[in-house]
């Protein structure tokens, strides 16, 4: 069993799509980031970052205590490692895929999450910054697009990379990304939507969090510089 502690954002819905895929048994541990709920002592246990998604492992392969994870791409990698699928095992495969997925990770999801925070959070407008993040956005979505030219998927077989892409991209109309310009990327997220687990996570996600606003109160937590209080390893 593993114990999945998310909420309903890019990141969370991830690790929902990848656990459907893997038919791996698991339970929703709510974490209300709105409310502040990342920043309670038992979740810094698990993710320092006070970051969802996290999970923990009562079942890891190596056997022993319960294993956490925080970070959503190491946990997609560690979920493809445990179960071996979503991720080639030889070398080439592999690192061709954790590639992507590196990309998505560092390029992709925050340059995306900059471009939702200015373009619809920020306090006041900041034309630079909304124009910076809009264009870094669409550069990132012409790299996808030419990706896509001459395969299915983002890389050789579906894995890991695809889901990490997919609940960013999903988005695109938040992100001021007009799918005309992308045509694969377009075809890709058709072919991703229709997906049964990608359909699963989605309605998952319409049990967990059924008020999906942010007032006042919900901006402190999510931009407001906090620092996590001092949280020792799992226990």
């Amino acid at each position: 069993m593993i114990d999945l502690h998310y909420w309903t954002t890019p990141n969370g819905h991830k690790i929902t799509i990848a656990l459907e895929e893997l038919g791996v048994e698991y339970r929703i541990v709510p974490v209300n980031i709105s409310a502040g709920e990342q920043f309670r002592p038992e979740f810094l246990r698990i993710s320092p970052n006070n970051r969802i998604p996290a999970i923990v492992d009562h079942d890891p392969r190596m056997g022993g205590d319960p294993l956490s994870v925080f970070e959503s791409g190491a946990i997609l990698e560690y979920l493809a490692d445990k179960t071996g699928r979503l991720l080639p095992s030889e070398t080439r495969a592999r690192f061709e895929t954790l590639q992507w997925l590196y990309w998505q990770m560092a390029g992709l999801g925050p340059m995306a999450g900059q471009n939702h925070h200015f373009t619809h959070y920020a306090p006041e407008r900041i034309a630079y910054a909304t124009e910076r993040y809009q264009k870094e956005t669409g550069r990132l979505y012409r790299v996808l697009d030419e990706r896509l030219r001459d395969r299915e998927y983002i890389t050789d077989t579906f894995s890991i990379a695809d889901i990490a892409c997919y609940p960013w991209m999903r988005m695109h109309a938040r992100q001021a990304q007009d799918l005309a310009d992308f045509p694969q990327v377009h075809r890709w997220l058709d072919s991703m939507s229709r997906r049964p687990a990608v359909v699963s996570a989605y309605r998952i996600a319409e049990t967990i969090n059924t008020t999906p606003t942010v007032t006042e109160s919900a901006r402190e937590h999510l931009f407001g510089q906090q620092t996590p209080r001092r949280a020792g390893g799992y226990a």
